[in-house]
């Protein structure tokens, strides 16, 4: 159940980073936050009401934990975002994919022992992130270079949120969701306001996408929430992080996006290096 869960978690935030990506091609990167995580916000609100659980949320180290993740996850968000907005996403997505080394070497630290394949699982991914970031720091590099340090800052938060968000459904998986969901909302739409001068409002055209962009935002990481709470947190975080190749799939038949011999071969070291971590 767990396994199949977080690869459900994969195929959700592998179509929402797509969406985020290019609906923030035409809004601010902030702007498209703050209005789907406003929205995803009065969803899970109403969920957690309707199913009484809104009154009824145990005391737990959650709230710590559940902070941090909404915190780490709004900045990775924010990073993620403006750099789909400005790179290839097929070279993007992986980078910030690589964040799942941080919960599994964080679980590896508090005694889970996966096998050697899962450990030879992590290091091709590893590989596979250098191979496709490689080219696009060069000097003849076609795309910003900051899209690829936007991409390994969103990797590096990504990594600590999702830890955070494990570590803070131990306890409860629907204050964990609810805690992390309110604190992102309340940082995106400060810098939304913040940063507000020189930019036009949403449309109302526009909030059918962002609701479905929060949307499948919010049921991803309840996915990922509920196994990590049955499966080791170094195994699923990273099944959790095979949604580059959704990603790339959708960008490459949306926007007809390509990518070089070298790195389609690093992303398909990702996503073999993700699967064996599984294994």
């Amino acid at each position: 159940m767990s396994a199949g869960l977080a690869l459900l978690a994969s195929v959700l935030w592998g179509s929402s980073d797509f969406l985020g990506g290019s609906v923030s091609r035409r809004l601010r990167a902030v702007q498209v936050l703050a209005v789907s995580q406003v929205l995803s916000a009065l969803v899970l609100l109403a969920v957690l009401a309707g199913s009484g659980q809104l009154g009824r949320l145990p005391a737990g180290g959650w709230l710590g934990w559940s902070v941090l993740a909404g915190v780490t996850w709004a900045g990775a968000m924010a990073a993620l975002y403006t750099a789909l907005a400005r790179g290839t996403m097929g070279v993007v997505a992986p980078i910030a994919s690589c964040g799942m080394l941080v919960p599994f070497a964080a679980g590896l630290a508090l005694g889970e022992r996966p096998g050697a394949l899962a450990v030879l699982g992590a290091a091709l991914a590893l590989v596979g992130v250098v191979g496709v970031a490689g080219p696009e720091l060069s000097p003849t590099a076609k795309q910003p270079s900051s899209a690829v340090w936007l991409a390994l800052l969103a990797a590096l938060l990504f990594g600590v949120e999702i830890f955070a968000l494990a570590r803070g459904s131990e306890s409860s998986v629907a204050g964990s969701l609810l805690a992390m969901r309110l604190t992102s909302v309340v940082l995106v739409v400060a810098a939304a306001v913040a940063g507000r001068r020189g930019s036009g409002p949403v449309q109302a055209r526009d909030l059918p996408v962002l609701l479905a962009l929060g949307f499948l935002d919010l049921a991803a990481t309840a996915a990922f929430a509920v196994a990590s709470g049955s499966g080791m947190v170094s195994v699923v975080s990273v099944l959790a992080s095979l949604y580059p190749a959704v990603t790339v799939l959708l960008a490459r038949r949306f926007h007809g996006e390509r990518l070089t011999r070298v790195q389609v071969v690093a992303v398909c070291l990702v996503l073999v290096g993700a699967v064996l971590t599984a294994l």
